[in-house]
């Protein structure tokens, strides 16, 4: 039977819903079953602790009333807005689509570029780099500049992964969004360095898990 793996959108945003799960599916070609869910109370778009902390309790319940029917979790928001908890309270193996990138990028060259959907969020990327121990791979986070609105996002994203691969020596580039997915194959053609999308990479990680039957360690830091 194929496995399952849920993509929890943390934000209540439809058309971001709609993105991941086409570039889910896309990457899963049947091997393994995926759906992508939203939480209709959080609010549309993940950009500070607050919006974190108000779609926790969504979260939460999607994660329980899925713990018997799914295989893995992906949480599919690139600050990986509770992931700690999502991870302490479920017995299925649970991805951050930026842990999982950012370490994946790491393995794939000297030093790895974030792109970041915002400019407000660039401190909350470093931070995250700070927690997972990879300030040593990090080359740099960037996010699009002003007076570049009327560029489609694959043109603004191609002109932010060109400056960080010439100016900050970034040998991958990281897609720091969810509503990004898709973009990571045309911009890996026109760059010439691994593109990495979040959503997919979470996926490599969760089916792996699966497959290998392994899930996170309740003996220390998350109790069972």
């Amino acid at each position: 039977m194929p496995k399952r793996i849920l993509i929890i959108n943390p934000n209540s945003s439809v058309e971001m819903t709609r993105v991941i799960q086409a570039a889910a599916e896309e990457f899963a070609s049947g091997d393994f079953e995926v759906d992508t869910e939203s939480i209709p109370t959080a609010p549309e778009f993940i950009d500070s602790y607050e919006d974190e902390q108000q779609a926790a309790p969504g979260m939460v319940e999607s994660i329980r009333r899925n713990q018997s029917t799914w295989d893995a979790f992906v949480v599919a928001c690139h600050c990986d807005p509770n992931l700690d908890l999502m991870k302490e309270i479920s017995d299925k193996p649970v991805v951050g689509i930026g842990e999982a990138s950012m370490k994946l990028a790491s393995m794939l060259g000297d030093r790895f570029a974030v792109l970041s959907a915002t400019r407000q969020s660039m401190p909350n990327k470093r931070a995250l780099v700070r927690k997972y121990n990879l300030q040593a791979s990090l080359a740099s986070v960037r996010a699009p500049d002003e007076g570049v609105e009327d560029l489609s996002d694959e043109d603004r994203y191609f002109q932010m992964g060109r400056a960080a691969i010439d100016e900050d020596l970034a040998e991958v580039l990281v897609l720091g969004c969810a509503g990004l997915a898709g973009l990571d194959k045309r911009l890996q053609e026109r760059l010439g360095v691994p593109v990495l999308d979040g959503v997919v990479c979470a996926l490599v990680v969760a089916e792996g898990l699966v497959r290998y039957e392994v899930s996170t360690s309740k003996v220390r830091r998350y109790r069972g």
